[in-house]
This record gives C-alpha cells, sequence and structure tokens, in this order.
C-alpha cells in the first residue's frame, strides 16, 4: 500500500484549520456532518468553538454529536442540549444530537466482537462528514483521535454501551459490569469504524487538533490539567495514518511531560486500536508527514 498523506501545521488557527482542510484536497459536499465531542460540563479541554467556527460555516455544515452511555450532563438528550448551549457551539452553527430520535444498525463487514454497530439515526441525514477531533489521552482507551470520534463519538447510547462491551449488551444500566478485555474494546471501536467508513461511502475528511493536551477525554467532568504543549494540528484522508501521526508526534516531542500522556496510552495498549483498524483494511500506519505553512 502506498503512503497516506498526513498533512501538519504547528498553527492552531482558524486560518490553518481552513488552510489544512483545503490541502487533503478532497471537497466535502452535500449536508455535511462535522462531528466534534461537545464536551462534558466541567471540563475545558473540548474544541473552542471560536476556533472551529469559520471551518464549519465555510462547509455549511451541521454539527453533530450522540447521547452519552454514562451518568453526566450529557445522556439524556434533554441535558445535552443544555451543554451544547453552554459550551457556545449553538452560536456558530446548526447543531443536531443524531441519537434523539433513536438509533439505527449498520453491518461490520469483517467484526471479531461486532456484527453490526449501533449510530444515532440522524447519520442518514448526511451525505459527507468532517471529523473533526481533539486529540488527548483517554481513560479508557489510552488516547482519543479520529478513530475514537468516528466509532464511540457516532454510536447512539445504546452504541456506546455495545462497543464498550464488545458486543454483549446495548444496556447502558449494564455497561459497567460487562466491560471485556481491554484489547475485545480497542477492537470493537475499530470495528465500528470499518462501519462508518462504509456507509458514509468514504466522504470523510479526518482533522486531529492536538492541542490541551490531558491524559484524560473531554467526556471528563474534571479531567487533569494538560501535561505537555500544543504540538499543532494533522489532517488526512486516511483515519489509521491521521491517528499513528498524531501518536508519533507525541512520542517525538521534545517536552518532558509527555511522558505521562504516554503512561496513559501505554498502560491502556492504545496503539492496538490503530493495529486492528489496518488489519481491517480501513487505512495504513505507512504515512508521510507533509508540513504546511
Amino acid at each position: 500500500m502506498e503512503k497516506a498523506k498526513v498533512y501538519f501545521t504547528k498553527e492552531i488557527t482558524n486560518e490553518s484549520l481552513i488552510k489544512i482542510y483545503e490541502s487533503v484536497g478532497k471537497e466535502l459536499t452535500g449536508k455535511v456532518a462535522v462531528k466534534i465531542s461537545t464536551g462534558e460540563p466541567g471540563g475545558h479541554n473540548f474544541l473552542n468553538p471560536n476556533l472551529i467556527k469559520d471551518l464549519v460555516q465555510k462547509l455549511q455544515g451541521t454539527i453533530v454529536e450522540c447521547n452519552t452511555a454514562y451518568e453526566g450532563r450529557r445522556n439524556t438528550t434533554e441535558e445535552h442540549w443544555k451543554a451544547i448551549k453552554e459550551h457556545g457551539f449553538m452560536d456558530i452553527a446548526k447543531v443536531d444530537i443524531m441519537d434523539e430520535d433513536g438509533d439505527m444498525a449498520i453491518p461490520v463487514r469483517n467484526g471479531l466482537h461486532l456484527k453490526e454497530n449501533y449510530v444515532g439515526a440522524h447519520l442518514a441525514n448526511y451525505d459527507s462528514m468532517l471529523m473533526l477531533s481533539h486529540f488527548k489521552g483517554h481513560a479508557m482507551g489510552g488516547f482519543g483521535g479520529a478513530l475514537k470520534n468516528m466509532s464511540i463519538g457516532v454510536s447512539s447510547s445504546h452504541g456506546k454501551t455495545w462497543i464498550h462491551t464488545a458486543g454483549k449488551t446495548r444496556n447502558p444500566n449494564e455497561l459497567w459490569a460487562n466491560l471485556p478485555e481491554q484489547d475485545h474494546f480497542l477492537e470493537s471501536m475499530a470495528e465500528a469504524d470499518e462501519s462508518v467508513i462504509d456507509y458514509m461511502k468514504g466522504n470523510i475528511v479526518y482533522i486531529n487538533v492536538i492541542n490541551n493536551l490531558s491524559i484524560d477525554c473531554d467526556c471528563d467532568s474534571n479531567p487533569e490539567a494538560p501535561c505537555m504543549k500544543d504540538i499543532g494540528i494533522t489532517a488526512s484522508l486516511d483515519p489509521v495514518a491521521i491517528d499513528k501521526a498524531s501518536l508519533d508526534l507525541v512520542y517525538q516531542a521534545e517536552d518532558e511531560g509527555k511522558q505521562r500522556l504516554i503512561h496513559r496510552i501505554e498502560e491502556k495498549h492504545g496503539i492496538h486500536t490503530i493495529e486492528h483498524a489496518e488489519k481491517l483494511g480501513i487505512g495504513t500506519t505507512n504515512y508521510e508527514l507533509i508540513p504546511i505553512n
């Protein structure tokens, strides 16, 4: 397989987001979904609406999310809407909680654990998608980037439970009693990714904003403070390559604080999501990093 192209800039601005999107060379058309994490109230590391506003508006995109499967301020549609408003996303674009009216099953072709993935039913309303991810640590997955945003992020509340339990249950009340082996959870995320890519017919552009690098996810209402300096933005048409490149940029950083984040990634065997995704054929770890000015 030829090398995937991953574009990179150290600049984290409205202008650089637009420029790196344009560098990828794929125009998202039709009704565009912009998948972000709206962030658990109490946390503050999620993508700033003022940072993403210009790109979202350029695409005439709709910000999309799904409800969570854990106790918090985003596990019901009513409370999630309040959080979205508090965090300023309704001020910059249309917003859609995709599982507000339930979910739908989409097939997983090559799953070891999942034969279907349950996504927000409103996914059917979109023609293309910008997977706009905040790259950071994660308490369960080790790290969160494009692959997590596309799997856990696009799945409904019940679908999140399905992935987290590697296909054992869809009932959020049974989530914590049915956690599988760690690698099985990571593999299930990659399998859910395959289903979303198939459903969207590959009409997805991936952007990772590598800033506010905490060991904790935006789903944490009390995340640990960032442990290292911001790195930049990556963009690609390949979800495996972009996450591998983003990880490599963390490992290659001269910032000593990276060791805390690396410990979180390695203790959760985070690389395995990338390994399984590559095995499924949805991308490659063989990439070329292309700096843009």
